[in-house]
């Protein structure tokens, strides 16, 4: 029989911000081992918007430093120790904790919503899927553009992907362990037999695996919510990993990665991809930080506030504003359009952030161009 939980630990929002960084591998000191940071993080987010580097790259930038090559990860994906699943960069062996949900997809008991739809969706188009299977037995990686598509039923959304059938089913073909991203064509990816591209390893059976993938997360968060929005690719939640935990001036309970209680912590400043997840959760970064952020890409640009791709500022234990860079590499240099600062920059912060942004051009090849202030 179980033990009963502790009673919750106490938490000052210092504590809660301290455990966070720390969690994420943005304190001192640096790791080294681009293995052991995807490890510990779980994943890192396959955006490729190139407005300064894609967001693995930074991600990894952000916690190794200017060693880091990004050669490295090209090279652990082709050789297969890296495996992008459902655009998330993963050690391959952690696919064993996701075979159990691929054979049981689209989920277990009465289909409801959303899901039922979706398997309505796939069953009416089964011929189109077999296509693309014999399509890729036959001839290797190819890109969707390649794949033949038979779907008797085209895909209907009101947002980027209506019509787009044959990607939106590769898509539902990944959740069912059926193919996988191969590669890279330039910034479009290739498709493959999933038997191809993953490990061949046993499943970890589905409440084990589910409990693991919680585990791992809440490691990686160091503090999260119990409970959040369904999300196939990647919850916030945790489920009942770790301990529980409030945070003085913050609603509700949180669970703790007890390991994380009770560490010094040594902060530094970091420039953070916009999808980093330290700040990709933005109710959680909200109520622990007390930082207003969003990716502005999707806006118009004169309803942007801080710039196209602007990068969150970490400084020690606080997010301190958003950096608007852009990398020209033709003109060859990081063009530095702003500085937003959600608070006043002491001398010391803004040496911190000047060296990042200088080490951050240096890792690109290119030279700081600025106008900001």
């Amino acid at each position: 029989m179980a033990g009963a939980e502790p009673a919750p630990h106490k938490l000052s929002r210092e504590e809660a911000r301290r455990i966070a960084v720390r969690a994420q591998l943005l304190d001192e000191p640096r790791p080294t081992e681009l293995a052991d940071v995807v490890r510990r993080l779980t994943l890192l987010q396959a955006d490729q918007t190139p407005a300064v580097a894609p967001s693995a790259d930074l991600v990894l930038w952000s916690r190794l430093g200017s060693s880091y090559d990004r050669a490295d990860l090209a090279a652990a994906l082709e050789k297969r120790t890296m495996i992008d699943l459902e655009g998330m960069i993963r050690p391959a062996e952690d696919i064993a904790l996701h075979l159990a949900d691929m054979a049981d997809w689209p989920g277990r008991g009465e289909l409801t919503g959303w899901r039922a739809d979706q398997a309505r969706w796939v069953k009416a188009n089964d011929g189109c899927r077999r296509d693309i299977m014999v399509a890729l037995s036959m001839s290797g990686p190819m890109t969707a553009r390649e794949l033949p598509d038979t779907c008797a039923v085209p895909w209907s959304s009101s947002g980027w992907t209506n019509n787009k059938s044959v990607g939106k089913l590769l898509a539902f073909m990944v959740r069912r362990g059926e193919v996988a991203v191969a590669g890279r064509e330039d910034r479009e990816r290739l498709w493959d037999l999933a038997e191809r591209v993953y490990p061949d390893v046993p499943a970890v059976p589905f409440e084990e695996a589910a409990r693991l993938r919680g585990e791992r997360r809440l490691r990686s968060l160091g503090l999260a919510r119990a409970k959040g929005p369904e999300d196939p690719v990647e919850p916030a939640a945790v489920g009942t990993a770790g301990e529980p935990a409030v945070v003085e001036g913050v609603k509700g309970t949180w669970r703790v990665d007890p390991e994380q209680l009770g560490r010094p912590f040594t902060g530094r400043a970091a420039l953070l991809s916009p999808f980093d997840r330290l700040v990709y959760d933005r109710k959680r970064v909200l109520a622990l930080f007390d930082y207003d952020y969003q990716v502005e890409m999707y806006k118009p640009e004169a309803k942007r506030r801080w710039g196209y791709f602007a990068l969150p500022i970490l400084h020690g234990d606080r997010l301190v504003g958003k950096l608007d860079a852009t990398a020209d590499h033709t003109a060859g240099v990081l063009r530095v359009a702003a500085v937003h600062r959600d608070v006043t920059f002491t001398g010391e912060m803004w040496n911190d952030v000047d060296a990042e942004i200088e080490d951050l051009a240096r890792w690109l090849g290119l030279e700081v161009e600025t106008g900001a202030e």
